[in-house]
């Protein structure tokens, strides 16, 4: 392939009439064939620029979706972790609450038992004392029927 070089250096012979046509238009022939495999290569290499170039923005335009994509898939995260923690709290809150409720009633239904035990156990002592008085009485007055025979001796 011939260089600038060497259409820059290329010299001519004189003749008669000044430069021989057959060398000039064989050297001509020459530049023409180089320059159209150039022209062809220059429109090859521009095509696969334009491609390249095509490609490129491609590749840019689904950086730039994949890029929304993961902020989009970040923030719904975030708003499935803050929406998970609000009713966890929510759960937690109202367990609690259920937890009190039922602490309250246990407590309400201990307090009405350890009342009902102390009522029953002071009906157990009043039954207890007029038990023993009713039975001291008998007693007594099994005691003074036995005595008949000191009524008697009294008569």
């Amino acid at each position: 392939m011939i260089s600038p070089v060497d259409i820059q250096n290329k010299k001519f012979k004189r003749s008669f009439r000044g430069y021989d046509d057959e060398e000039v238009d064989k050297f001509l022939d020459e530049i023409i064939e180089d320059y159209e495999q150039i022209y062809r290569e220059n429109i090859e290499l521009k095509d696969k620029v334009t491609n390249l170039n095509e490609k490129l923005n491609d590749y840019k335009n689904l950086e730039d979706t994949l890029k929304n994509i993961l902020i989009t898939a970040q923030q719904t995260s975030d708003e499935i972790k803050n929406n998970a923690k609000v009713k966890a709290e929510m759960i937690i809150k109202e367990a609690e609450n259920r937890a009190g409720k039922i602490v309250e009633e246990s407590n309400d239904r201990v307090l009405k038992i350890n009342e009902e035990s102390e009522k029953l156990r002071h009906e157990v002592d009043v039954f207890k004392t007029k038990l023993k008085t009713t039975l001291l009485a008998e007693i007594d007055m099994l005691e003074n029927k036995e005595s008949p025979t000191n009524d008697k001796q009294d008569i």
